[in-house]
């Protein structure tokens, strides 16, 4: 035979603490209506003190206060059993107060003994005492607390609700992540809101205290001298006794429970227990303890005060200013032992995983053996100059480029250095050690011993000397650049020509993400019903793979906004956003406020327009060139760049609007760096200087 479990199941487990939930609510209604004997009366006195005291010490060592999500329930629950308490002792009170000072139970009397100490005004006094505290101190405090918390908890769900939706679209936390953080907003709020309406009941039962020990004393001695012929001192003795020691029976655990709830809703965004929040925040600051310890020996010291308390008082606030720092500074050094040890064990983890070898960084610079020793000594100085290099490249361009990982690699021979952009090899140079390198361009070079390169970032002549003929060098007026500049310099130039590379989706997202709301309902509107998200990538992209910044993002997306709904390839979205920003293209592009042009030649606009072949609404479809007329405009083009750039700084090249993208495709091959503008593009205002044409 197979065997039988008969142990409940957990369905049944919860079905029965479901009953059992609903018969203790029941029975406390029936206190309201049916007499009860002293005996259950004292049972359930003292589970209402019981169940006040567990209350306090839940909220004492709760994390945060949306752990004990249940307290306005609870504190619902605790009211209502004391009210029915009250009621039924009222009963007992009235009906048997004759019979003596035990007839409402004996822990009504315990406590009026022990508080009243046999003289009932004492008793009066310290139950008006106790209900001014509940009434106007803990729980009006409590009730404005849990009110502005509702408020502001109200006014803050939309700011942290898309503070989620960031995090989420950023990737840093997942569906399940960011479900789990709704539901615990959407708790705070209804927890606040709850703890605002429930601290009413505790204010409310101050006031029925008041009214029931009222009725208990009148309508008893009226009951006693009318109804049991006692006389009326002796009835008064009585009736104030059970109605004094009734109200303070009721009114200690009320007043633990209003305890409790200050304690929960002035919480606020504390983590951790009670005792942790207060002592972590008090000792965190020693002078503060050292002062006031230093406080109470002056007092001890004043005459008429007393010796001990103060001087003691004293001992024990030096005494704890003195151990904290270092005990603090022992968890603070075994946590980072603890972080340290886990940190240590993901990297051998991270190491030992197959997945990890299928990773490849955006950025990376890969050293020789040799000259690893030479770029890696100063990890700080080498640091804070890749930051600084990110953050002009975030100031310039609008976007923050992906961190740059420079390390030894064998692969690598021993004194050069590779460039990758996303695992690949963009560049290649070798760097001399214990040497500097001078750029000459075509003028003369330096009168010491030098080998002659050519510079890895623009490809200018150069030469290496020796670091013992700096100082010759720069007496002739030469600026010597050391290997770690060229690197840094050459790794600049190469992030520079592989912007579009290094605009991530997810980078794009991040900037969208932190537009204003109106532009983000200007995205909805475009994104994905004209226009999507990886399209206006591409147009970012094809920004800057010709180096117009896209810092002034709200700008380009009402040109790309105003462009859509009639051109949907990506190339003439770019050429109508490119009109739009002509301001923000001339001024970067601008030399001391003068923009330098070098124009494309009446022959060469003629050529480039006559090449162009359009459909029947006059749209470009292709662009079809003679290969020889290519070769030719590269070789006059090439001769008026270089011997303009001898003349000039920095120039741009300006053509048609409709030839301008073809130009641009043929000239980045010769000179990558070399803006090329269409007269569109060129904004009101600016003041040009022509220094020829092509031609």
């Amino acid at each position: 035979m197979s065997e039988i479990s008969l142990s409940p199941t957990p369905a049944a487990r919860a079905s029965r603490r479901d009953i059992g939930f609903a018969v203790g609510v029941v029975a406390i209604l029936a206190i309201l209506f049916l007499p009860i004997p002293p005996f259950l009366i004292d049972i359930g006195l003292a589970l209402s003190i019981a169940l006040s005291v567990l209350i306090l010490m839940v909220a004492l060592w709760i994390g945060k206060p949306l752990e004990f999500s249940s307290f306005p329930t609870v504190l619902l629950i605790a009211t209502l059993l004391r009210l029915a308490l009250g009621i039924a002792t009222t009963r007992l009170i009235l009906a048997h107060g004759g019979d003596g000072v035990t007839a409402a139970g004996h822990i009504i009397h315990g406590f009026s003994q022990l508080v009243m100490g046999g003289d009932f005004v004492i008793g009066i006094v310290v139950f008006l005492i106790l209900v001014t505290v509940n009434f106007l101190v803990i729980t009006k405090g409590a009730t404005r607390i849990a009110e502005v918390g509702a408020r502001f908890t109200l006014d803050a769900i939309p700011g942290k609700q898309m503070a989620i939706d960031a995090d989420l679209n950023a990737g840093l936390i997942n569906d399940k992540e960011a479900q789990k953080r709704r539901s615990e907003l959407e708790e705070e709020s209804s927890f606040f809101g709850s703890m605002d309406g429930a601290s009413k009941f505790v204010r409310g039962e101050a006031v029925a205290s008041l009214i029931i020990i009222a009725v208990n004393i009148f309508g008893g001695i009226i009951i006693g001298v009318t109804r049991h012929g006692l006389p009326l001192s002796e009835a008064a003795d009585i009736f104030t006794r059970l109605s004094v020691g009734d109200g303070l029976v009721a009114q200690i655990p009320a007043l633990i429970v209003s305890l409790a709830a200050g304690l929960l809703v002035s919480k606020g965004g504390t983590r951790g227990s009670a005792e942790k929040a207060i002592f972590s925040q008090l000792g965190a600051y020693p002078r503060a303890l050292f002062v006031a310890a230093a406080l109470m020996f002056g007092l001890a010291l004043v005459p008429g005060l007393p010796l001990i308390p103060f001087a003691s008082l004293g001992g024990c606030l030096a005494f704890i200013g003195y151990a904290i720092p270092r005990q603090l500074a022992r968890e603070q050094a075994v946590a980072a032992e603890a972080e340290k040890a886990k940190q240590d064990q993901v990297a051998a983890e991270t190491r030992d995983s197959v997945k990890d070898s299928l990773r490849t960084h955006e950025m990376e610079v890969a050293v020789g053996k040799q000259l690893a020793g030479a770029v890696l000594r100063n990890p700080p100085e080498l640091a804070h100059r890749l930051g600084r290099m990110r953050k002009k490249f975030a100031q310039r361009y609008g976007f923050v480029v992906p961190e740059i990982k420079i390390g030894e690699d064998l692969g690598v021979p021993s004194k050069s250095y590779q460039i990758k952009v996303h695992g690949t090899a963009v560049a290649t140079q070798e760097l001399r050690i214990g040497e500097l390198l001078v750029v000459v361009g075509d003028g003369a070079k330096p009168d010491v011993p030098c080998d002659e390169v050519r510079e890895p970032a623009f490809g200018m002549k150069a030469v290496w000397i020796s670091e013992a003929y700096a100082g010759e060098a720069k007496r002739e007026g030469f600026a010597p650049i050391d290997p770690l500049s060229v690197l840094l310099t050459h790794l600049s130039e190469v992030i520079s020509n592989n912007l579009p590379q290094l605009l991530s989706y997810r980078d794009m997202r991040v900037l969208l993400d932190r537009l204003d709301p109106e532009y983000k309902r200007l995205i909805d509107d475009m994104c994905p019903a004209q226009i999507s998200f990886s399209g206006l990538q591409a147009v970012l992209k094809l920004l800057l793979a010709e180096r117009v910044s896209v810092r002034n993002l709200h700008l380009i997306l009402e040109a790309v906004a105003e462009i859509v709904p009639h051109a949907r390839r990506s190339e003439q979205v770019v050429e109508h956003v490119r009109m739009r920003m002509a301001q923000q293209i001339c001024g970067d592009l601008s030399d001391g406020g003068m923009l330098n042009v070098l124009r494309l030649g009446a022959k060469w606009d003629l050529t480039f327009h006559e090449s162009l072949k359009r459909d029947a609404k006059g749209e470009v479809i292709e662009f079809d060139i003679d290969p020889r007329l290519v070769e030719q405009f590269g070789t006059e083009a090439s001769a008026a760049v270089r011997e303009r750039m001898k003349q000039t700084g920095s120039f741009v090249l300006v053509t048609a609007p409709d030839c301008r993208p073809y130009v641009r495709m043929i000239i980045e091959r010769m000179f990558p760096a070399l803006p090329v503008l269409s007269h569109v593009e060129i904004a009101r205002g600016v003041q040009i200087r022509a220094l020829g044409t092509i031609s």
